[in-house]
């Protein structure tokens, strides 16, 4: 519940005194000393800590600007992308689907809508068929796909909508790669204007601009918001992302370019930090669960480890190396991993093995970058080349600052990552200049 929500709605709305003041030199100061200037003068501390919050504000505006163009990458993956690709080739080439529909079975269409939706690459599935819906699987989603479903000669039989952003995991992906709050919200266009339909966080109601400044119980956001759509009919709504104007201070430079720069490079360390974060507990709990793994590593068996291995690969899982007694049983997978994870192998409270794995390779990362944050990467292992979106000689790169190649400006970040199974993995990006 919020309480006490004050919002910065246009100029001929309310506005706390101290927000007025912020405002009205918000124009001025980002022109004169850009995100991250300090201005002295004679007035005194009021009115430095006037100017200060008026820069913070700057700042933070310029973060949200660049978090919102990331999120709306981030919610394209739903529009089109290899996701929405591998969706529709699935619902489409549907044996159990197309043969329910032609029969004009609902329990049977049903059946194979889950069991699509099981498979985790739709979200939601309605399938209509002379105008009426034979099959409406799945929940709140936004981004809705269309498609038609045709019997074995071509012929089309039906027309379905689908969906690969559920609401809680495009807010999820927002959340981790903008270190945000994410609010889906009806849009200004709809009916309903200023509803909440998921998040963490409460907006006050009524319609609310694109971007702007809110306080919650004392403590300053700042907002921005994209435009997107409900699955399944499209109805407008509006993504808002809000961070508090004080967690965006390590993010300010000396300019509204640094500022941009430090936002983007942050958002590409999040992205390599995400695969090996929270998204690999599942798959962690998963082979610590195969008993077919757990039999043979502690008997100590090399050909039913990699049996097991190999049944336990590919469902993002990109490598496996398992080891017992001792010794390596099995390494399969990728040859260019990264982000590994390491955890045990128990039988009944007695460790038998260990294991480490990657839900990522090199080439993942690398669409990963360039999908949602329109970044170039390039990764080294000592001074070799591994990976890059440059192709595979783009000559010497900077490991920072301004980098022009083939026309384009840049600026270069560079961090490093772990290679599998262990050793330093050095990750350029390339950010565009300027950045949207």
């Amino acid at each position: 519940m919020v309480h006490r929500v004050q919002t910065r709605l246009s100029a001929g709305r309310s506005l706390t005194r101290r927000a007025a003041g912020v405002l009205a030199a918000l124009g001025a100061l980002a022109a004169l000393s850009g995100c991250g200037s300090s201005l002295r003068n004679a007035d005194g501390d009021d009115a430095r800590a006037d100017v200060d919050a008026t820069a913070h504000a700057s700042c933070a505006s310029t973060v949200l600007q660049a978090l919102g163009a990331v999120a709306t990458r981030v919610y394209r993956e739903g529009i089109s992308s290899e996701r929405t690709v591998s969706a529709l080739r699935m619902v489409t080439s549907s044996t159990a689907l197309r043969t329910a529909v032609e029969a004009g079975n609902a329990r049977d269409a049903r059946d194979a809508a889950q069991a699509l939706l099981a498979t985790g690459h739709v979200t939601g599935l309605r399938v209509t068929v002379g105008g009426r819906v034979l099959v409406d699987v799945g929940g709140a989603a936004v981004a809705p796909l269309d498609g038609k479903l045709v019997n074995a000669a071509g012929k089309p039989i039906a027309s379905f909508q689908t969906s690969v952003w559920a609401d809680s995991g495009l807010i999820a992906e927002i959340n981790g790669i903008a270190e945000a709050q994410t609010v889906l919200r009806t849009d200004g266009r709809s009916p309903s204007a200023g509803h909440d339909i998921a998040g963490a966080i409460a907006l006050p109601p009524g319609e609310l601009p694109a971007q702007g400044t809110l306080t919650r119980a004392g403590v300053a956001y700042q907002f921005t918001s994209v435009p997107v759509a409900a699955y399944p009919a499209g109805e407008p709504l509006r993504v808002y992302l809000l961070r508090t104007i004080a967690s965006t201070a390590p993010l300010c430079g000396a300019s509204v370019q640094d500022t941009t720069f430090n936002t983007v490079s942050r958002i590409a360390r999040l992205i390599y930090d995400g695969e090996a974060g929270r998204r690999t507990l599942t798959q962690i709990r998963r082979v610590q669960q195969s008993r077919s793994l757990l039999r043979a590593v502690a008997g100590r068996d090399p050909t039913g480890t990699r049996a097991a291995v190999e049944k336990l690969l590919h469902e993002h899982v990109v490598r496996l190396r398992v080891s017992g007694g001792g010794r390596l049983l099995s390494d399969v997978g990728g040859p260019f991993v990264l982000a590994p994870v390491t955890a045990p192998l128990r039988v009944g409270g007695r460790t038998v093995g260990s294991f480490v794995m990657s839900i990522q390779d090199d080439e993942g990362y690398k669409r990963l970058a360039q999908r949602l944050a329109g970044l170039d990467v390039l990764m080294y292992m000592g001074p070799r080349l591994v990976k890059s979106t440059l192709g595979p000689s783009p000559g010497a790169i900077p490991t920072s600052g301004p980098v022009s190649y083939r026309g384009k400006s840049f600026r270069a970040y560079t961090f490093t990552g772990k290679a599998f199974p262990s050793g330093p993995l050095r990750i350029t990006v390339l950010i565009p200049i300027p950045y949207s």
